[in-house]
């Protein structure tokens, strides 16, 4: 029995001291990422109905930063092993770059509690999961890997492959509708049978199956309260309405003196489509009632001017900018762009 108590307290210590560390983080956003400016009245073009909350085009970041965060993995997954990618820098630049978008966006009209919420929760399990993933691979894995000797086995190349599939289907589809038994089936099915491909099978099975069960679970939930808006609605300027109609998925609503409002789709095929109508001359006056936006843009160089946060990308050598601009100015800044050494990664929309 004493033995048995002994266990528990440790265990009950553990969980504790496991609490503390995922806490901890949204402790520190919630007190020392305060900012202190107001929002700027603006009268919006755009129907109430249509408008999301400007801060929201902040608060998508954080979702992205998995994103790329999955994308530098793959990354470092064509070149190396799991534990050449560093697992904490991945979680310190969620927290990081949440802190920077969380003192700016008390000039948008600050967070909401919904959306707060839903930031720190998927926060919280990408530090859990990336947390757990760098336990496993720093040790274990490391042993595996120094067994294997410099010559990759058939299912690191084959686990590459998977990751860059998964990083590149994130761009534009959520997480939870991944076929992660597939890929799980596809390792079982490889023939592959070295020491090493055999523990890739069985760790990397392991993960996919956890992930598969936990989708499922996330499906339902975001079944039961609707899927998130897959368009939005924007007043842009254009030589005449015809033009617009060359833009697949672009829908025009009505136009006056020159403006039109139009529906379009939202998160990567609206990166897309903002940057060829900026080339081809169109210019974006209001999207979703906001006058503010935020986009990221990829240099070689550690910081540029107005961003209000920068950081490194595993795997690429480069940096990721995150700027915020006035929406009427977007489409200008996203011309001036062209032939720089700042690439265009993504617009954030609300």
């Amino acid at each position: 029995m004493r033995f048995l108590w002994r266990w528990a307290r440790r265990l009950v210590l553990l969980l504790v001291v496991i609490g503390i560390g995922l806490a901890a983080p949204v402790l520190y956003v919630e007190t020392m990422c305060r900012g202190d400016g107001t929002p700027e009245p603006y009268e919006a073009l755009i129907d109430a109905d249509y408008h999301r909350p400007e801060s929201r085009t902040l608060m998508t970041y954080p979702e992205w930063h998995i994103v790329h965060a999955y994308e530098d993995y793959a990354k470092t997954l064509k070149q190396g092993d799991p534990h050449d990618y560093g697992f904490l820098s991945g979680i310190a630049g969620f927290w990081t770059s949440l802190c920077a978008l969380s003192e700016t966006a008390s000039a948008h009209g600050g967070i909401d509690g919904g959306t707060k919420q839903m930031v720190y929760v998927i926060g919280t399990s990408f530090t859990a999961e990336l947390a757990l993933k760098a336990a496993y691979e720093e040790t274990i894995g490391r042993v595996f890997v120094a067994l294997r000797g410099p010559q990759r086995a058939q299912l690191d190349d084959l686990s590459a492959q998977q990751a860059t599939k998964y990083a590149a289907f994130l761009q534009q589809v959520p997480w939870y509708k991944w076929p992660f038994s597939e890929d799980a089936q596809s390792l079982r099915d490889h023939p592959g049978d070295t020491l090493r491909d055999n523990e890739r099978r069985a760790a990397l099975g392991l993960e996919y199956a956890v992930k598969d069960a936990y989708a499922g679970v996330i499906e339902q939930a975001v079944a039961q309260v609707g899927a998130d808006e897959l368009t939005l609605r924007m007043i842009v300027t254009a030589t005449t309405a015809p033009d617009l109609v060359a833009y697949t998925d672009v829908r025009t609503i009505g136009s006056n003196n020159g403006q039109f409002e139009i529906e379009t789709p939202r998160y990567r095929a609206l990166t897309k489509l903002l940057k060829r109508m900026a080339l081809d001359g169109v210019d974006v006056l209001e999207m979703a009632g906001n006058d503010e936006i935020l986009f990221t843009a990829i240099s070689d160089r550690p910081s540029v001017d107005g961003a209000i946060f920068s950081a490194q990308r595993q795997g690429f050598g480069d940096y990721r900018h995150l700027i915020v601009v006035k929406v009427p100015h977007l489409m200008q800044r996203l011309r001036e762009m062209e032939g720089t050494d700042l690439r265009l990664e993504h617009i954030h929309d609300y």
